[in-house]
């Protein structure tokens, strides 16, 4: 028998206490074409999506995936994000909450695991900050989906990702 992985129980118990604290759930996603969301709303290739009761519409939160119904610019969207393509799930008002691992494997169709491979699955445990970090060097060429404005100062919260 494969061993379960602890990521969507983490998910749920992380959603669970910003809702009880009354914090609005955000959730931070690698899509792929396994991923069903407004690819308009996708940035880099990672799109953040509030999953808070008030913003979605029969919420399933399953060990293989996360899927409901949220409106996006007044129309209602269907949205599927497998559990493996969760980057974090934190509150939006003080960034509190657990980012997760996602390898480059996980990104692309999903296919049965062999028992001798490892879990590609596992979460690790990282700091989500609350102060925005510096922007990256432009060395590289911006993908066509990216926003090259400038970060905005003040305001929500963000998730910052730190590799």
């Amino acid at each position: 028998m494969s061993e379960l992985s602890t990521k969507p129980y983490m998910l749920r118990a992380i959603y669970e206490w910003c809702t009880d604290s009354g914090f609005t759930p955000y959730l931070a996603v690698k899509v792929d074409a396994a991923t069903t969301v407004p690819m308009e709303y996708v940035k880099k290739g990672e799109i953040v999506l509030n999953i808070s009761f008030g913003a979605t519409s029969g919420l399933k939160m399953d060990n293989d995936a996360i899927h409901f119904h949220a409106r996006f610019g007044g129309v209602s969207r269907e949205i599927y994000v497998p559990v493996q393509n969760v980057l974090a799930i934190y509150a939006n008002e003080n960034g509190q909450g657990m980012a997760f691992e996602v390898s480059t494997t996980a990104s692309e169709t999903p296919a049965p695991v062999a028992p001798e491979a490892p879990l590609a699955s596992v979460p690790s445990l990282a700091s989500v900050p609350t102060a925005p970090a510096e922007a990256p060097a432009k060395d590289s060429a911006p993908a066509p989906d990216d926003n090259n404005d400038p970060p905005k100062k003040g305001g929500r919260p963000t998730l910052t990702r730190i590799k």
